[in-house]
């Protein structure tokens, strides 16, 4: 858990990704495109990746739900609740502090 801690602490935006999920790539491009560049943690290309699943769940997150994304160091959630608050115009609030343009 510690890890975990670590890199939504130090990194704006985090998502926690498998390299081979569609909606990781594409949560990862929305966030590119609106001028943040996220930290990805691939999980499948760490060793102790299944050790930061566990971590993920025990926080309450459902690792069958990735993308996993964090924004100042809190969960906000997968692909339906970060694409939910970008159609109402509230993720742009959350991560303009983490803008690079």
């Amino acid at each position: 858990m510690d890890k975990v801690q670590r890199m939504t602490r130090e990194h704006g935006v985090v998502i926690f990704s498998k390299s081979t999920c569609c909606l990781c790539y594409a949560v990862s491009i929305l966030f590119q495109d609106l001028g943040v560049i996220p930290y990805v943690y691939e999980i499948d290309h760490d060793p102790q990746g299944k050790e930061v699943e566990n971590a993920l769940m025990r926080m309450g997150c459902n690792n069958a739900l990735l993308p996993l994304v964090f924004i100042g160091g809190k969960l906000v959630g997968s692909t339906n609740e970060v694409m939910s608050l970008h159609l109402k115009g509230s993720l742009i609030q959350l991560i303009k502090p983490y803008m690079s343009v």
